[in-house]
């Protein structure tokens, strides 16, 4: 983890923005030198696959994508393994019909399989019928293949923007795997291919294959530490970073009180990050910063995403959201202008804070 917050040096980076009829101005960001634009506010619908949040529930589901969409969110994250293909199923029903195929981007991944037995066993758990499964990291070329057919029927197209690796699966060289997405980019089935959760030597063995675009990570606040090698390497080689997590799976939305009760089937009873004194510790933190928020009359969740979005290279934050509301005010924190002066205070009380946990 990274104790101080040393600014990286980072080129400009290049923002298209556009004004929607709702007054959210989004601004859309090249990834990784490529042709793909993505909007800074991803819709990340892990949630809204129901598997590890507790439930879910359709028709909230795709009307939050929808209000994203209308405020100017253009770019849409989603796996086979969220829900075991119900959250594919629901972007691909709510964009579908909605919105012209060109006017949005469609990133999903491969390689959690649930319904094979082979690869890295990742963890045992429940489907949201409760069954048990259990999940296994496995990016063969005819898994991958497969993954790739099943998930543009779900999603209702016929070609994905961004296909991304999920998790390193040791069983199956690099270059195979990423053999195998260059050959459904030749196809036209894929557009650009990406990885996520990958170190920077496997990004590096990975773009001897096939140009890798980007790398999604975990980054927030309470979680920097892809500062120390991920972001110098991205950095150096026009990667672009989607970062997952921003808000830290809620906690940092300030939200959350120590005690706080979790539905039956979500994941984040289970971690560290949710303790009683966790909590504590990152509301303290979050209150020396709320005078930042409340002088621009935006909530803390908000003043996060624009923070997170700020650093260097970062290029874009994937944040859930479970009805049409909390999509409306995810979208809106593109509009917060955050001066260095305000950057360089929450950056002195975050050292504080991760000080604190140490």
């Amino acid at each position: 983890m990274a104790l101080e917050r040393k600014k990286l040096e980072e080129p400009g980076k290049a923002n298209r923005i556009l004004e929607t009829i709702n007054y959210s101005i989004m601004e859309y960001r090249k990834i990784g030198g490529s042709g793909l634009e993505l909007s800074a506010i991803t819709f990340g619908a892990w949630a809204a696959g129901g598997w590890m949040w507790g439930r879910t529930d359709r028709l909230d589901a795709m009307e939050a994508i929808r209000a994203s969409y209308d405020l100017g969110v253009t770019s849409f994250d989603t796996a086979p393994i969220y829900g075991q293909g119900t959250s594919e199923e629901i972007v691909g029903e709510a964009l579908m019909g909605y919105v012209p195929r060109d006017k949005f981007q469609i990133l999903t991944k491969f390689g959690m399989r649930w319904d094979l037995a082979k690869g890295d066993f990742a963890f045992k758990s429940k489907n949201n019928q409760g069954k048990d499964i259990d999940i296994y990291k496995y990016a063969s070329r005819a898994s991958i293949i497969k993954e790739c057919e099943d998930s543009l029927h779900r999603l209702r197209t016929d070609y994905i923007d961004l296909y991304q690796i999920h998790w390193p699966d040791s069983t199956t060289p690099i270059a195979e795997s990423m053999e195998a997405v260059a050959a459904l980019i030749k196809q036209g089935k894929v557009r650009y291919a990406g990885v996520c959760n990958y170190s920077a030597e496997q990004m590096a063995e990975a773009e001897k294959h096939l140009p890798i675009v980007s790398n999604q990570v975990p980054y927030s606040m309470v979680n920097l530490g892809i500062e120390t090698d991920i972001v110098p390497y991205c950095l150096k080689n026009k990667k672009g970073i989607l970062a997952y997590s921003p808000l830290q799976r809620g906690l940092l939305t300030g939200k959350m009180k120590p005690g706080y009760k979790f539905q039956e089937g979500d994941h984040r009873a289970d971690l560290n990050f949710f303790t009683a004194e966790s909590i504590s510790r990152t509301n303290d933190f979050l209150q020396k910063i709320k005078p930042i928020a409340d002088s621009k009359n935006v909530t803390l969740g908000q003043l996060v995403l624009r923070w997170t979005i700020d650093q260097p290279g970062i290029t874009i934050a994937l944040v859930g959201a479970r009805n049409a509301d909390q999509a409306i005010v995810n979208a809106k924190a593109i509009n917060i202008k955050l001066s260095d002066e305000e950057i360089a205070e929450i950056d002195d009380h975050l050292v504080s804070l991760v000080h604190a946990e140490l």
